[in-house]
């Protein structure tokens, strides 16, 4: 939830005091980034050093406070190519030291007039170091970003942080997936057709599907079973997304449909986390989740190791250590996190579907795990190629 003051004097704007409040009691107090005013959401650190247009943007932060690592942000200024959705979605923004002078060629504004434009929240000039360790030791929480020149006092703003709602038990992702289904056009010739269901989607993903020959028909959040198969699917993806999954009863119906029909299913983040409830295995809250572009998965299936981006503060729990029998087939985990051995894949052996935790679109990289998309292909492959032996 935010309320924003947009400033009209870019030096009294600057100068605004800021305050951070998280629901613990802990305050760090800085100078006003973005828009002047009043937000809240869940405290999540990102640990990326670049990137952060893509963060921004990315609908999974819905209704999150982003605090950056990386001691410097907005270099590059902000352009409009990068941008991963129609709008930023963070409910606040947390920087060290923000760039003075954007200095890029694809710039076109600042990080802080995009901020202001878009009425984002933010806190700047504050220790994100200490954040960051606190965030870890504490685990992710509410907070509360007040800024400009009349704040209330230290106790007013800690009640209203603590009466702002939490990340456990949110259905966010009708809130920000699309509210009609559009087409992205294969790149050159068609190969096949995918039914996307939008749960918070990123611009590349649909877009490396489309590099790939596959023409993505992307549907809302609330798409049935029946609006899926009237695209005639080679095969269906559920992609990344905000909210608890525990709340996603519907999507895991549509997928528990396309899992009893058999057709090729890729799922990305909260895709994997529909999976795994579609499966029949639980989900929980980490203690602060996995966010950045330089998190370490095996890939279990080879023994490669890749350097993934994240954003997710849920995960599926599945055994590790042996294959699982669900309702649809035998189960495995298929990738790791190497820092904390969370798991960050899944695969059926006995159909047609595979999900990832973290991103393989990866903009702004790394680029690592791109071959997730050319696995969906050869399985959408052979499954046609199975179907028209048949």
């Amino acid at each position: 939830m935010t309320t924003s003051i947009q400033g009209t004097a870019s030096q009294r704007h600057r100068a605004a005091p800021a305050v951070l409040v998280l629901e613990d009691g802990r305050i760090f107090r800085g100078r006003a980034y973005g828009a002047v005013g009043v937000t809240f959401g869940e405290a999540v650190f990102s640990t990326g050093m670049t990137g952060y247009q893509e963060t921004l943007t990315d609908p999974s932060y819905h209704r999150q406070v982003v605090v950056m690592t990386a001691p410097h942000v907005g270099n590059t200024g902000v352009n409009d190519e990068d941008p991963e959705s129609k709008q930023i979605w963070v409910a606040g923004y947390v920087v060290r030291d923000p760039a003075r002078v954007p200095s890029n060629w694809r710039s076109r504004r600042s990080l802080d007039e995009e901020l202001r434009g878009q009425g984002v929240v933010g806190i700047s000039g504050i220790d994100t170091r200490a954040l960051t360790r606190h965030l870890r030791e504490r685990g992710a929480m509410r907070v509360g970003i007040f800024s400009g020149n009349a704040l209330p006092d230290e106790g007013t703003m800690l009640a209203e942080v603590r009466q702002a709602p939490e990340m456990k038990g949110a259905d966010l992702s009708a809130e920000v997936a699309t509210k009609e289904a559009y087409v992205v056009p294969a790149i050159g010739e068609k190969r096949f057709t995918v039914a996307a269901v939008d749960l918070g989607i990123k611009g590349m993903t649909p877009h490396r599907m489309a590099e790939r020959g596959i023409e993505v028909h992307v549907l809302p959040a609330t798409a049935t079973a029946e609006d899926v198969y009237a695209v005639d699917p080679d095969g269906v993806f559920f992609s990344n997304g905000p909210g608890d999954p525990a709340t996603a009863d519907h999507p895991v119906s549509v997928m528990q449909a396309v899992l009893d029909r058999g057709t090729p299913l890729f799922g990305i983040c909260f895709g994997n986390q529909i999976l795994g409830r579609a499966l029949g295995f639980g989900t929980y809250k980490l203690k602060y989740g996995h966010r950045g572009i330089n998190q370490p998965v095996q890939d279990r299936t080879t023994g490669k190791v890749e350097v993934t981006a994240h954003n997710h503060g849920f995960a599926v729990d599945a055994p590790l250590d042996k294959v699982s029998d669900t309702p649809y087939g035998r189960a495995e985990v298929s990738h790791v996190c190497l820092n904390d051995n969370v798991v960050e894949g899944l695969r059926l052996l006995d159909r047609p579907a595979f999900s990832v935790q973290y991103h393989p679109e990866a903009a702004a990289g790394p680029h690592d795990a791109a071959y997730l998309f050319d696995r969906f292909t050869s399985l959408m492959n052979t499954v046609l190629m199975e179907g028209q032996r048949a």
